[in-house]
């Protein structure tokens, strides 16, 4: 049977996960330990691991109390671990380890952050993005360059549609405008807005097929037209369009 995945909101706009299944609980990140503790006393449910995504605050500061509070080990990559609370369990891009009985595969999507990994856990169809591909968006380029994160979204753009992406926040407000306004004639754009603005669907999590469909960092090949960039590397087109969200 698939895992069980709640989403949790934190913070302002943020966003952490459970993961439930008949050999325990996982979270992925840690936003705030109090929505996380409240939810796993709720349910009745013992948290077993901690994945993290990346190092900034407002993804990993709750993971003390909450490691406190239940002993559950922490999972991260081992390039960030200089940047990450303290680790039980380092992994590699292009490993796969072992989390609730299902195998994780780890993917790199630096750009956002150098080091940043998304989690796919493949049996069940969730893969947690976090600030890499997000809701109609992708993350701000703090460390990495443009064609480093079209590399990260490419990567995670390869794996089945029917895939949940689970992203970091929800910047549907923004990241809609945005898409709004460098594809206004997208039909499946305006649906998803609507229904989201209407209480019919959260922002995130959403399919890939989803985000093919709507999110303009993934629509590349469809929008080089409308920017003047026919014969443009898609890299280029990219790197055009998040400076353009950078500015919007």
């Amino acid at each position: 049977m698939p895992l069980e995945l709640v989403t949790l909101r934190c913070l302002q706009d943020n966003y952490a996960y459970l993961l439930h299944g008949d050999k325990g609980t996982a979270l992925i990140d840690a936003p705030e330990s109090a929505p996380v503790l409240r939810e796993l006393k709720d349910r009745g449910w013992t948290l077993s691991s901690i994945l993290l995504t990346h190092h900034h605050g407002d993804h990993v500061d709750g993971v003390a109390d909450i490691v406190r509070a239940t002993g559950a080990m922490v999972i991260g990559a081992a390039a960030d671990a200089h940047r990450l609370p303290p680790l039980d369990l380092r992994v590699t891009p292009g490993e796969r380890v072992e989390v609730l009985g299902e195998p994780v595969a780890i993917i790199d999507v630096s750009g956002h952050t150098v080091g940043h990994v998304a989690f796919h856990f493949p049996r069940s169809g969730h893969a947690f993005t976090a600030d890499s591909l997000m809701a109609l968006g992708c993350g701000r380029l703090f460390e990495g360059t443009p064609a480093m994160m079209w590399d990260s979204l490419s990567r995670l753009n390869a794996l089945p549609a029917d895939t949940l992406i689970c992203s970091g926040h929800d910047y549907c407000a923004g990241n809609g405008a945005f898409a709004l306004s460098v594809d206004p004639d997208n039909a499946a754009l305006k649906d998803r807005l609507r229904a989201v603005s209407q209480g019919q669907q959260p922002c995130a999590p959403a399919t890939l097929a989803v985000e093919r469909a709507t999110n303009p960092f993934l629509r590349v090949a469809d929008l080089r037209a409308s920017l003047g960039m026919e014969d443009a590397p898609e890299t280029e087109v990219f790197a055009r369009l998040r400076g353009m969200k950078d500015r919007f």
